[in-house]
């Protein structure tokens, strides 16, 4: 498992496609989290949809309930991103948002089983210095919590700064 991450217009969904590219000619999926609520989010995923234009990848739409999606085995998946994912399972109607973390890691668990490699794109949204009110703090602090458990399962880390990889876990490396 890679997991990349970054702040927003760093780079990171380009540096994840050419990870994915990177991993040969293994079957591709794109698990896409973004529902598109507003133009905004629409043109966001225009654009996403763009940059994947002839690199071979099956999209699959998943806003929740990841632990249902099913790909070939051995294929190279890379879900983007896990900021969204979260905002699915988070505000559904139907499930309490304590238990999207539980649901996450369940469905990352599943597709870690089906994929030879699983890549992860996420946010880095703790740094802007904005005070949140009390459901956005605890938003931010379960895709915290997400994003060490990620970290702790992951071969790899990999930060995008200014459109710079940095290598933050590797392979067989303690951090």
């Amino acid at each position: 498992m890679i997991l990349i991450t970054g702040g927003s217009g760093s780079g990171k969904s380009a540096y994840a496609e050419q990870t994915v590219l990177d991993q040969g000619a293994a079957r591709r999926y794109y698990i896409a989290t973004m529902r598109p609520w507003d133009e905004e989010c629409r043109r966001r995923i225009a654009r996403h949809r763009q940059m994947r234009v002839d690199k071979g990848f099956e999209t699959i739409e998943c806003y929740q309930d990841l632990f249902h999606v099913t790909v070939e085995p051995e294929s190279v998946i890379l879900l983007e991103c896990m900021s969204n994912l979260l905002a699915g399972e988070y505000y559904r109607e139907d499930a309490s948002p304590l238990e999207a973390e539980m649901r996450i890691m369940a469905g990352i668990r599943h597709l870690q089983k089906q994929a030879k490699t699983l890549i992860i794109v996420t946010n880095e949204v703790f740094q802007d210095g904005t005070e949140y009110d009390e459901e956005t703090r605890r938003y931010q602090q379960i895709l915290g919590h997400i994003n060490q458990e990620l970290a702790k399962l992951a071969d790899e880390v990999t930060e995008v700064v200014f459109g710079i990889p940095v290598t933050v876990k590797k392979r067989g490396e303690t951090p």
